[in-house]
């Protein structure tokens, strides 16, 4: 901490001794009763003039003009005038006024009143410092700029910077109109284990932990989408859960280790459905947040009215390179993938492997407008159904939007016998070295033997969503405390 720091810092102290010496300690007070807030006395103008409001909020600007004020208070919703009179408030009080701070959190009782330049304000009729800020906040034409500062004190970044509350506002508006919209199909939402003893349902690294009192060695779950399925079974035919999710990999512009998700099922439905219910989940948040299904993500305009683009994995794949893995023996094709397509081939590799890594380099990045990628491999889809007119595919999709995949559906999976067998080749791929590869679950698998109805599934990743829907260019955007590394 600079010394220019410390000394304001022990000034705004001093200041508060000498308030609780005259029995004005603000930190004695537990509530002030708010009658409106900035956003409402300004929309609501007409209805409110002359009447008499209270509000609260923190300091954000003061100019002094000998026995009058003029100071900007800003709550949730926003900023709004007060003017403070010391012929109105009297002179003690007024006294008081003027040791007030940028960041200090007043109480304002007043009337509702038009100033001469036209602004709506609050005429204070009665001030209370409810808290003392001992925090000088940055400079107000600059504001709080370092990203990495900014992440570290999202609080300081909140006060400082309208537009990233703003982003948050819609993060939660967003939130609740995924809700809305699913509750009013029916589904029911539900909640599962976060800690689970097998972090199944995707293809990544778990977080280890332990369970002292069971000794028992448990995970954090990186989906929870066998535990829903589980409900399925159970005769829940519509289910979801909105929560956090946990991977032990990279943090970059699009990763955190700790994310929101949302997984839901249908029993009697397929992917085809998904596809209808995605589509019109975001065509509906585009339409609550903006009026209109076109939006602007960074310089890109992109449009979710229905219907979006569908293709094939493979067909994507012969588009870009010419080469279809399915149509040659495995040798001729990891051939063809290393030396034509330079991509770095594992050995447990098989041909829909081979499709899915020249998806991943040479089609993902051009998929910028909503579009749903058909019919991925069995090889990385031990949970979908197989198609039934080409058994090496299988009926799922990954919708991709400006380049991301945002969600993951498929016809479940519902046959047991076919269900341990993909789990066995996934349990000899994490043999050969696939350190995503699923893990065996006897108890999942016991469940479907009990019998899960055709079902259709999807994961859809809400942060990356919210993303492009903000107009976010990090996940640390759309995180109020994204994972950062610890200050030494």
């Amino acid at each position: 901490m600079s010394q220019e720091i410390t000394d304001l810092r022990q000034i705004r102290i001093e200041k508060l001794r000498r308030l609780q010496e005259k029995g004005k300690d603000p930190f004695r007070i537990e509530k002030f009763k708010r009658t409106h807030q900035s956003q409402q006395i300004i929309e609501q103008y007409d209805e409110l003039e002359g009447q008499t409001v209270s509000i609260a909020g923190r300091v954000m600007t003061k100019r002094m003009m000998g026995k009058a004020s003029f100071i900007h208070i800003q709550d949730m919703l926003g900023r709004i005038q007060v003017y403070v009179r010391q012929d109105v408030i009297g002179e003690e009080d007024f006294e008081d006024f003027k040791t007030i701070d940028i960041g200090d959190i007043l109480g304002i009782t007043g009337e509702v009143f038009l100033t001469r330049t036209g602004e709506k304000s609050v005429k204070a009729e009665q001030v209370t410092l409810l808290t003392k800020s001992l925090f000088t906040l940055p400079e107000k034409f600059h504001g709080l700029t370092d990203p990495e500062l900014r992440y570290r004190q999202r609080y300081v970044d909140l006060i400082m910077n309208p537009e990233v509350r703003d982003t948050f506002l819609k993060r939660t508006r967003i939130i609740k109109g995924i809700r809305r919209y699913l509750d009013d199909l029916g589904y029911l939402e539900v909640e599962t284990p976060i800690l689970q003893t097998v972090a199944g349902g995707a293809a990544a690294r778990p977080f280890l932990t332990h369970h002292n009192t069971l000794d028992l060695d448990m995970q954090l779950r990186i989906a929870n989408e066998l535990f829903l399925k589980r409900l399925t079974v159970g005769g829940f035919d519509k289910v979801y859960e909105m929560g956090k999710m946990f991977r032990n990999e990279g943090i970059s512009m699009r990763h955190n280790p700790e994310f929101t998700s949302i997984e839901l099922y249908a029993a009697y439905q397929d992917y085809e459905d998904m596809m209808d219910t995605l589509e019109g989940l975001v065509e509906y948040l585009c339409l609550d947040l903006y009026g209109q299904t076109t939006i602007t993500y960074q310089d890109r305009e992109i449009d979710f009215k229905r219907p979006w683009r569908r293709v094939s994995m493979n067909d994507l794949v012969v588009e870009k390179t010419g080469i279809n893995f399915f149509d040659m023996p495995l040798e001729e094709g990891i051939a063809v993938a290393k030396k034509e397509l330079a991509l770095d081939v594992e050995p447990y590799m098989t041909e829909g492997h081979l499709v899915n890594l020249a998806f991943e380099e040479y089609c993902e990045k051009d998929l910028v407008q909503p579009t749903f990628v058909l019919h991925h491999p069995v090889e990385i889809s031990p949970l979908a159904k197989r198609n039934p007119e080409d058994p090496r595919i299988t009926n799922r999709f990954e919708t991709f939007v400006n380049t991301w995949e945002i969600a993951n559906a498929f016809s479940e999976l519902n046959d047991p016998i076919d269900q341990r067998g993909r789990f066995e080749d996934q349990v000899k791929a994490g043999e050969g070295g696939d350190e995503e590869s699923h893990p065996m679950d006897e108890d999942f698998l016991q469940a479907i033997e009990v019998g899960l109805p055709p079902t259709g599934g999807m994961g859809i990743g809400v942060d990356r969503l919210i993303m492009i829907l903000t107009g976010a260019s990090s996940i640390r955007d759309i995180l109020f405390f994204p994972t950062m590394r610890p200050i030494d």
